[in-house]
């Protein structure tokens, strides 16, 4: 097979994995499969999760969004009916709201899934609050996570967003740098050849991609990574309105496990 239809198939095989919410033509770049490539390494996971209590479309409104940068947008919110009530805690410097899913039939074992929204007081407070979580304890983000349901005035925006990057920069800058170097010793990972020598070979790239779509019904969310390899020559009742860049996160509350991450700094945008 060529290096070109080797790298269509691989990403047919994510679209199909993602049910087409990643494109066929988005995970591996033109060029990133080439006559020294000896192996590809690709995970998909895909998310579709509908609320626990849906929001009603016949609500959903255009209101002002207000960007980092001072300027603003008009987007469709979604708002919750003052009859329901929402999980949403108010701690210091930031508001959270966690918005749980219908519980899959075939899930089992208990898991409960739902996307919590980090919300700052200040509208250009994202960075700061970013800033605090990662310093925080591990707990930080369930730790902080609401436990109680009142009546809360709540306006969220719909929003979907698409994220694409080569990892091997940021994977290097995290001390992961052996791997892609000339000294790479990834011999494990196969067989030896057929004269009995050992296959050398190194990491060439890694590429991500995910998206997440969050409408009056659920979310919808996929991600993919490929990694290349390449042969070496030799509370209180609290307002929600989320009318500011706020980071948001889909987990998995019985395992305290993060599926997706991400940041909204203008629903209008979808890159």
């Amino acid at each position: 097979m060529q290096p070109e239809d080797a790298r269509k198939e691989i990403n047919r095989w994510v679209a199909k994995a993602t049910k087409k919410l990643i494109i066929i033509t988005s995970v591996l770049p033109r060029g990133s499969v080439h006559r020294d490539t000896r192996l590809v390494l690709t995970n998909a996971i895909y998310f579709k999760g509908k609320w626990d209590n849906a929001f009603s479309k016949s609500r959903t409104r255009d209101h002002t969004f207000h960007r980092l940068d001072g300027s603003t947008v008009q987007v469709p919110f979604m708002e919750g009916s003052s009859r329901d009530k929402y999980f949403v805690a108010d701690r210091d410097g930031f508001k959270v709201l966690k918005l749980p899913y219908k519980k899959a039939a075939k899930s089992g074992g208990g898991a409960r899934y739902s996307m919590c929204i980090f919300l700052p007081t200040a509208r250009d407070g994202l960075r700061s609050l970013a800033d605090k979580m990662a310093s925080g304890t591990p707990g930080f983000l369930f730790d902080n996570l609401p436990n109680w349901s009142s009546e809360v005035k709540l306006r969220l925006p719909k929003f979907k967003l698409s994220f694409f990057c080569s990892m091997k920069k940021v994977l290097k800058g995290l001390g992961l740098r052996a791997a892609f170097s000339e000294g790479a010793d990834l011999s494990d990972m196969v067989e030896e050849d057929s004269s009995g020598n050992t296959v050398r070979l190194r990491v060439d790239d890694v590429f991500h991609r995910a998206v997440v779509e969050v409408n009056e019904e659920g979310t919808e969310a996929a991600a993919s990574t490929a990694m290349t390899l390449v042969f070496l020559c030799a509370s209180e009742p609290v307002d929600f309105v989320a009318d500011h860049p706020f980071a948001f996160y889909i987990v998995e509350e019985v395992s305290r496990s993060v599926v997706f991450a991400g940041h909204v700094l203008d629903p209008s945008e979808t890159e």
